[in-house]
C-alpha cells in the first residue's frame, strides 16, 4: 500500500463531499432551466454558494463558479487586465510574483505576448516571500500604469505565506486591483476574503476535500471583469457555461468542512510536518529546508527540501517504487526536466534545484506515513546521488 505525500497536489475527498456528489449524480435538472428540474438545480447551486461564502468570508453574490482553480486565475488576470485597459490604456502591466502558479504566471505571459500586457514579475526573498519594498518601489514609479497585482496567499511549492496585507495597503494607494490565488491557504490557515481587502481570490475544490473539476473566483461586488468565456451569460455575464449542480453541492459542503475543522487539522498535520522535517534534516545529510523556518510563516502541510547532487526525478521514482508518494515541483517542458521556477526565483542554484522534493499532508496522513518515509529515504537519497555522479562521469565505489 502506497504512502501518500502528495497532498498539496489534490487530496482525497471528504466522505460528507463524496455522498454529496453521488447524491446529486443521480438528479436531472440545468440550473439554467425554468421547469421544476431546473429550479431544483438552481436551489442547489445557490445553497452551494451561500455555504462557500459563508466559509471564505464572502457575500454570495461575489462567488463566481469556475471549473477550477486554473481557469478562476485566468478569469481574474485577463478579465481584471482586458476592463482596466478599456477604462484607461495607459494601465498596461500586470504585477506578479515570480514565485506563482502557473495558473497565473502562464496568462500573465500570455498577455505580454498577445495582449499589449507589460508583465512585472516582483522578486521574492531566500524564503519565497514577496519583496514588498520591490512592489513599493514598481508602484511609486509606474503606479498610473498598473492595471492589477497577483500574489498568492500561499507557495504551493516551498509553502511560504505571503505579505498580503502590505500588498494590499500599497495597492490601495494608488487604485490597484489585487487578485491571490488561495487554492493551497484554504483550509489550512485562516481566509476570510472580506477582511483581507482583496479584490478578487482563487479557490479549488480538489485541494481542500472536494471533487475535481470545479472552483470559484471571488470577485468583489461591483469589480469590473471582462468574461473569458462567452455563451449564455451564467454567473453574472462574466462565465458563461452550464452550471454543474452535483460539482458545486460537493465543492459547498467540502469547503465548509475544510474550513469549520481548520484549526485542529492545522494543529494536527503541523505537528506531523514538524515531526517530518526534523527527522528529514537529521537522516539524510545534505537535506536543505526550503522556504521559511518559522513555521508561523509557512503551511502547517508543507515542507519542501532539496537534497544536493540529486535529480528530483530520480529521486521521486526511487520513492514511488519504494511505495511513497511525492511530488518535485518541477516542471517538464519538451521532455526536458527543469529546475522549478520557484526555487530558482529564490535564487537557489540550479543543479541544486533539481534536486527537490516536496512532501505535503493531508486529512489521512498519519504518524505512520511519516515513519515510512524516514525508513526508505536516506537510501534513496543515496541511490540517486550515486546515480548522479554516475551520470557525470564520477567514478562510483561498488
Amino acid at each position: 500500500m502506497s504512502v501518500y505525500l502528495d497532498h498539496a497536489a489534490t487530496t482525497p475527498m471528504v466522505p460528507e463531499a463524496a455522498r454529496v456528489l453521488a447524491d446529486q449524480l443521480f438528479r436531472t435538472g440545468n440550473p439554467s432551466s425554468l421547469h421544476a428540474s431546473g429550479r431544483a438545480a438552481r436551489r442547489v447551486v445557490e445553497e452551494s454558494r451561500e455555504r462557500t461564502a459563508a466559509a471564505l468570508g464572502a457575500r454570495p453574490s461575489e462567488v463566481v463558479w469556475t471549473a477550477g482553480g486554473t481557469e478562476a486565475d485566468n478569469l481574474a488576470v485577463k478579465g481584471l487586465f482586458w476592463s482596466r485597459r478599456a477604462q484607461d490604456p495607459s494601465r498596461r502591466r500586470i504585477l506578479v510574483s515570480a514565485a506563482e502558479h502557473h495558473a497565473v504566471l502562464d496568462p500573465a505571459f500570455w498577455m505580454a505576448e498577445h495582449a499589449g500586457a507589460e508583465l512585472v514579475l516582483l522578486p521574492v526573498d531566500a524564503d519565497g516571500v514577496l519583496v514588498v519594498d520591490a512592489l513599493r518601489r514598481e508602484l511609486e514609479a509606474h503606479g498610473d500604469q498598473a492595471a492589477l497585482i497577483s500574489v498568492m496567499w500561499a507557495n504551493n511549492e516551498v509553502g511560504a505565506l505571503q505579505p498580503l496585507d502590505d500588498v494590499v495597503a500599497l495597492a490601495r494607494r494608488f487604485g490597484v486591483p489585487v487578485h491571490a490565488d488561495a487554492v493551497q491557504a484554504v483550509g489550512q490557515v485562516p481566509v476570510d476574503f472580506a477582511a483581507s481587502g482583496l479584490d478578487a481570490l482563487t479557490v479549488s475544490a480538489h485541494k481542500l476535500g472536494g471533487p475535481g473539476g470545479v472552483g470559484a473566483l471571488l470577485a468583489r461586488r461591483g469589480l469590473d471583469l471582462t468574461p473569458v468565456l462567452h455563451g449564455g451569460g451564467q454567473e453574472r455575464g462574466v462565465r458563461s457555461g452550464t452550471l454543474d449542480a452535483p460539482l458545486i453541492a460537493s465543492f459547498g459542503v467540502a469547503a465548509d468542512l475544510a474550513v469549520t475543522g481548520r484549526a485542529e487539522h492545522a494543529a494536527r498535520v503541523g505537528a506531523l510536518r514538524d515531526d517530518l522535517v526534523a527527522r528529514v534534516l537529521a537522516a539524510v545529510p545534505g537535506a536543505v529546508l526550503r522556504g521559511p523556518a518559522d513555521t508561523a510563516r509557512r503551511l502547517p502541510a508543507n515542507a519542501h527540501f532539496t537534497f544536493a547532487g540529486c535529480e528530483g526525478d530520480s529521486l521521486l521514482y526511487l520513492l514511488d517504487s519504494a511505495g511513497v508518494e511525492a511530488s518535485t515541483g518541477s516542471a517538464c517542458q519538451a521532455g526536458v526536466p527543469r529546475p522549478s521556477h520557484v526555487l530558482l526565483a529564490m535564487g537557489v542554484d540550479e543543479d541544486v534545484a533539481r534536486g527537490a522534493l516536496r512532501f505535503s499532508l493531508g486529512r489521512t496522513s498519519t504518524a505512520a506515513d511519516v515513519e515510512a518515509l524516514l525508513t526508505v529515504l536516506p537510501g534513496v537519497v543515496e541511490r540517486a546521488r550515486a546515480a548522479g555522479l554516475a551520470g557525470r562521469g564520477t567514478a562510483v565505489p561498488v
